[in-house]
């Protein structure tokens, strides 16, 4: 197999970004100042099982700024190792649609307003995605590239209602129709680990996507962190945390299921250090990236590799 995405064998969002902006672009992790139903009691109140009180927005900005100065604070923070002009304003923090239309296209504008800003990127829940949302969206896409992020985690709806994830398959579904319809490119996120998933299982989710309308994904290595739900369940009921060869194996194995064309995003994840209980393995990042690409030029890993074979 040729190579086809640069030093790396997969579509990584870096050379997406180099091929069609001509340049990295750094992202910026917003806070919208939002919450979650999971959160608000709409439907609990502790989010979902693994999710911190940071609501996964661990490394946003602090919501007591405004939109263009979260993003002026960012750019401070990143400008030692992004030597490019350009970014990427990303509301990462809890669930990026729960509020109120006129309010989420204050935010937006102001933030695909700010002249280094190329793409909105939105992270949030396709149970939280209406119609007049969704329209506003597609407005937004037509000034600049705007990608919404759905969290997913599983197609399997045992390990769905373990994690507390809140929403059936068939509301993803939906969503992800809407966007389509809309223009608006998706990123899915999900999680390689998840209790009671093995290979077979974390596969099946790959396979399920790679039939959807998608055009970039996650592939989030499972935190455990500290004063989550989920840390108290693996202190009570210990449960299988790859090995980082282990994952690898694990990580391998997804990416030459994937389809080809689409822009994976993430291949491990950041937990905070001061909260990460494991796998302690993941806190070096540098050290993870470096052997990962090893350990794919070895095993000759190549996203597509087992569809191109079918």
């Amino acid at each position: 197999m040729s190579i086809r995405w640069g030093e790396k064998r997969y579509y990584s969002l870096d050379y997406y970004l180099k091929h069609t902006y001509g340049e990295k672009l750094y992202k910026i992790s917003l806070n919208g100042g939002m919450t979650c139903p999971g959160r608000d009691g709409t439907l609990g109140t502790r989010g979902c099982i693994f999710c911190s009180e940071g609501g996964s927005g661990d490394f946003a900005a602090d919501k007591r700024l405004t939109i263009t100065e979260q993003i002026d604070q960012g750019k401070k923070l990143v400008e030692c190792k992004h030597t490019g002009t350009s970014y990427i304003a990303y509301f990462q923090a809890y669930t990026n649609t729960y509020a109120p239309c006129d309010y989420l296209e204050k935010i937006f504008r102001e933030a695909i307003g700010h002249p280094d800003i190329r793409i909105l990127s939105i992270a949030t829940r396709p149970d939280c995605l209406d119609t007049e949302t969704v329209r506003l969206l597609s407005m937004l896409n037509q000034i600049k590239p705007v990608w919404v992020e759905l969290g997913l985690q599983t197609i399997h709806e045992q390990t769905a209602d373990f994690i507390r994830r809140g929403y059936s398959l068939p509301v993803f579904e939906k969503a992800l129709s809407s966007l389509h319809h809309a223009g608006i490119d998706v990123i899915v996120h999900t999680i390689l680990g998840l209790p009671g998933e093995g290979l077979l299982q974390m596969l099946d989710t790959i396979h399920y996507l790679n039939t959807k309308e998608i055009q970039g994904i996650k592939l989030q290595l499972l935190h455990i962190l500290k004063h989550t739900d989920l840390a108290d369940y693996y202190e009570a009921h210990p449960f299988f945390i790859p090995s980082m060869e282990e994952y690898f194996e694990l990580l391998g194995r997804c990416i030459c299921s994937l389809r080809p064309d689409i822009v994976i995003h993430r291949l491990t994840g950041d937990g905070p250090k001061p909260l990460l209980i494991a796998p302690l393995w993941s806190a070096d990042k540098r050290q993870v990236l470096n052997k990962m690409q090893q350990y794919f030029k070895e095993h000759d890993i190549w996203q597509g590799k087992e569809l191109s074979h079918d």
